[in-house]
This record gives structure tokens, C-alpha cells and sequence, in this order.
């Protein structure tokens, strides 16, 4: 069984070499894990972030209402493979019935389940493996996830940490 790192903090920025793609950075480990997401994947996890009320539930919120309104609770996000520069997540649910608990794990690309894990309030966490892989050192990444707060698209930059501000860091 691979070993797990829980993720610590969670930013939304720009992604390296200035061509303006968005990335969800995932602190865990000492390391930071950019996945490169379009902007509407962004913009749902800036908004779960956020925790700004919409008047109508966005996707992510509608889920995780019916995964609670049917007796479930998002359990955990684990972000567990990456094959040929795709990463891939698992979403963990759990339904109680009559007090016993039945565990069921569901695919998901990996903006999916970080923008229904920030609505959850649940634990994210990465395999060994994965950071081993695509993790990159502090260094690379200027933002101090001790700030709190949200980040936003155009904020942080990954290639040239005196652009932006990481102070979205959660």
C-alpha cells in the first residue's frame, strides 16, 4: 500500500513559463503540487475557498447536498495516480444506514475533487508516489501557507516567485 501525505494548504494561481494556465497547488509534505486545471475548475475551487454563498447551488455544492440529503458524507479526497502527466483522484463517500456506515470510492479528475473536498470541509491527501513524481520544493513556489485566506486566478506565479501573492494559501 502506498504511503499518503496530508495536504496542508490548497492555492489557486498561475501556472509556470507565462502562458497564463491556471493551477490548484496542494501543499503537502514540505512540497508543492501544481495541477494544471482550466479556468472553470479554478474558478469553482477559488469559489469553494471563498465560501461566498451563491443564491443557487453551483455543481461541487449540489454533490455534496445530495450525498448528504441521501445520508452520506464526503469522507476524504485522495489524489492517488499520475500516468503520462494526468493526475487522478478518488473521491471516498460514506453512507450510514440503520448506524452502520457503507464505504464506497468513486473516479475523479483530481479539480473536481478539490473543489468538492474545500466545499466538504474533508481531508485531502496525496501518495508518495505522486509528490515523489510531480512535487516541487518550496523554492519553486512563493507563498507562505501560514497567511490563510484565499488565492486567485493571477495571483501566485510558479515560474517567478516575486510575481503575485500566495497569500490565498488555505
Amino acid at each position: 500500500m502506498d504511503h499518503t501525505a496530508q495536504v496542508e494548504g490548497i492555492a489557486v494561481g498561475v501556472g509556470p513559463d507565462g502562458a497564463g494556465v491556471p493551477a490548484v497547488v496542494l501543499a503537502a509534505r514540505d512540497e508543492y503540487l501544481p495541477i494544471f486545471v482550466t479556468q472553470d475548475q479554478a474558478r469553482a475551487i477559488q469559489l469553494g475557498l471563498s465560501g461566498e454563498p451563491f443564491e443557487r447551488p453551483l455543481t461541487h455544492d449540489l454533490l455534496v447536498d445530495v450525498v448528504t440529503e441521501f445520508g452520506g458524507a464526503i469522507d476524504g479526497v485522495r489524489i492517488d495516480d499520475l500516468s503520462e502527466g494526468t493526475f487522478f483522484a478518488k473521491l471516498d463517500i460514506v453512507r450510514y444506514v440503520e448506524g452502520e456506515s457503507e464505504k464506497f470510492v468513486f473516479d475523479a479528475r483530481p479539480s473536481d475533487a478539490v473543489a468538492v473536498a474545500v466545499r466538504a470541509d474533508c481531508g485531502i491527501t496525496v501518495s508518495d508516489t505522486v509528490l515523489d513524481a510531480a512535487g516541487r520544493p518550496p523554492s519553486e513556489v512563493d507563498f507562505d501557507p501560514e497567511d490563510g485566506g484565499q488565492g486567485g486566478p493571477g495571483g501566485p506565479h510558479l515560474d517567478d516567485p516575486d510575481e503575485g501573492d500566495w497569500s490565498g494559501f488555505r
